[in-house]
């Protein structure tokens, strides 16, 4: 899987991954995903449930991500993740 990059919101109840789709055409067709998941207990003991997943272009998905760190989402590691059931 290509690199992923994390942001997690101010009160530390939702992150954000942001991964390049790795079926993407590079210089046509460049998609990212974005998933969103909810922290469930403690981040670092229990992984976030990811709940959402959107795929968007990626100079979209660089505005996102530059708005969420505007609005106080701050860059965090990478994190394991569980999917929602």
């Amino acid at each position: 899987m290509a690199n992923s990059y994390w942001l997690i919101n101010s009160n530390r109840s939702e992150v954000k991954r942001f991964v390049k789709n790795d079926k993407s055409i590079d210089g046509v067709f460049e998609y990212m995903f974005i998933d969103t998941g909810k922290i469930v207990g403690e981040l670092g003991n229990e992984p976030p449930v990811i709940t959402n997943t959107v795929s968007v272009e990626i100079d979209l998905a660089r505005e996102i991500y530059e708005r969420l760190l505007s609005k106080g989402w701050r860059k965090i590691e990478k994190v394991r993740t569980k999917k929602y059931i």
